[in-house]
């Protein structure tokens, strides 16, 4: 079973090919070919393409000036089509689709009628559900008799109780304008989930989990039996943890205040919270790596947006916690979460009496999936790199399966 996963962003598309030797989710997969396609709508745009073949693994880059989305598509299946590897076909298409609002909180087969429901959400994702859908609708063109699923970011923590995904707001806004609690990072915390529990040898079913999921944007999310009890994203990804440009948790009077001390337009206040916030506001960066290198070299504003960042996970760690009961293992994911030892190190500091205890040695070692906890550690700490794609062509097999 082929299935081509499909990610878009404003002027990119990234897309993965993987093969199975069955129908099974549970069944391996192999990656056949992979590649980004950038810059669409402008110009110097290039199409990156990796391929296997009988004789080893190729690597192509080429120059690609693609005027649209659809143009895109067109473009990466003639690349694809070039590998060989569509020769026999092609059996499925998986999109990332970053809102799925109420609707969905599962994989869905598109069709007219979940395309209509991805357009009624877009007021609460309009940066990215136009742009999910110009793939969508691309495929759909070239490839009409295709299975193609939807996997939906949001999907994962429709299963949080009420008291959780409600703000104490008035009824209305949350009746006529879909404001609650929807949490982002979905198919990434349901995929390091279920490496969890196959590292610890458990059902998922039965796993109590932290998942951490920190790259650029970053956020935490409580699993309680396999399932989605709480996360720290909210209505946007703009709640919660520190991030690269995101400013996270804070007063919800400070963007009015602004507006009226400062003069700021509430345009002007949504580009300082969402892109020039966080660490990047706190020490001028907002890559990790060159902040751990200038926190080293001595400087104070780099060691104090580490203090920040490292803070706020000890915060969600320590509540989450509180509101799981039993935690089986807490789960670093995300191009920090695996990569980053001394934030790791300093996120677990402290969290002794909760039962976590670090290994210093192992978690200066770590390659791929890993344990990092000391022998003693009452919770498990893993690193597990997260693997979207994977989880998209997992769902989609899922859903095609019924």
């Amino acid at each position: 079973m082929k299935i081509l996963v499909i990610n878009c962003g404003s002027s990119s598309i990234k897309f993965r090919l993987l093969e199975r030797a069955s129908g099974s989710p549970e069944a391996e997969a192999d990656t056949l070919a992979s590649g980004l396609l950038d810059r669409i709508g402008e110009t110097g745009g290039s199409l990156d393409l990796k391929w296997r073949a009988v004789d080893g693994e190729h690597i192509q880059r080429t120059d690609a000036e693609t005027a649209d989305h659809e143009a895109g598509m067109t473009r990466i299946f003639q690349a694809l089509r070039s590998t060989g590897h569509l020769d026999e076909g092609l059996d499925a298409i998986g999109h990332r689709v970053v809102h799925g609002g109420t609707y969905f909180s599962a994989p869905a087969r598109i069709d007219v009628d979940c395309l209509d429901k991805i357009r009624r959400v877009v007021p609460l994702a309009p940066l990215h559900n136009p742009i999910n859908l110009a793939g969508i609708e691309a495929c759909v063109r070239l490839f009409p008799e295709l299975p193609q699923v939807a996997v939906f970011d949001t999907a994962f923590h429709q299963t949080m109780p009420e008291p959780v995904w409600r703000y104490a707001l008035p009824d209305e806004w949350v009746e006529r304008y879909g404001v609650r609690r929807y949490g982002f990072h979905g198919t990434s915390h349901a995929y390091v989930a279920r490496r969890a529990a196959t590292l610890l040898g458990k059902p998922l079913e039965k796993c109590n989990l932290i998942s951490l999921h920190l790259g650029n944007g970053a956020s935490a999310c409580a699993i309680r039996d396999g399932r989605s009890m709480d996360t720290s994203m909210g209505l946007t990804p703009l709640e919660g943890l520190i991030m690269g440009t995101r400013c996270g948790d804070m007063d919800p009077a400070i963007p009015d205040y602004m507006e009226h001390s400062a003069g700021l337009r509430p345009e002007q206040v949504e580009e300082a919270l969402n892109r020039q916030s966080g660490l990047k506001a706190i020490c001028g960066d907002y890559d990790m790596r060159v902040i751990l290198r200038r926190a080293g070299e001595g400087n104070r504003r780099a060691r104090l947006a580490i203090d920040m960042y490292c803070h706020r996970l000890r915060k969600y760690v320590g509540a989450y916690s509180a509101v799981l009961g039993r935690v089986d293992a807490v789960v670093f994911t995300g191009g920090i979460g695996e990569h980053a030892a001394p934030i790791r190190a300093q996120a677990c500091a402290g969290l002794e009496n909760l039962g976590l205890r670090l290994d210093a040695a192992a978690n200066a070692a770590v390659r791929g999936e890993s344990r990092i906890g000391a022998l003693d550690t009452l919770v498990e700490i893993l690193v597990i790199p997260t693997d979207e794609e994977l989880e998209i062509a997992n769902q989609t097999t899922v859903c095609l399966s019924g």
